[in-house]
């Protein structure tokens, strides 16, 4: 059970990197925008975490 919690969230949280990449930030190039969402796919939360704080303006 806690697995599929932890799944959820971890999807969710690449669900939003890409929805917020594509869609509202606009400033980004479009290689930028392939490696946040790379790194989003790659290392889940902690990718999600380090593009609210960096990669969101």
């Amino acid at each position: 059970m806690l697995e599929a919690i932890w799944g959820l969230l971890v999807l969710l949280s690449v669900i939003w990197v890409i929805y917020d990449v594509v869609t509202q930030n606009k400033r980004l190039s479009g290689v930028m925008k392939v490696v946040w969402i790379l790194v989003a796919l790659i290392f889940g939360i902690l990718g999600a975490v380090v593009y609210y704080f960096i990669g969101r303006k």
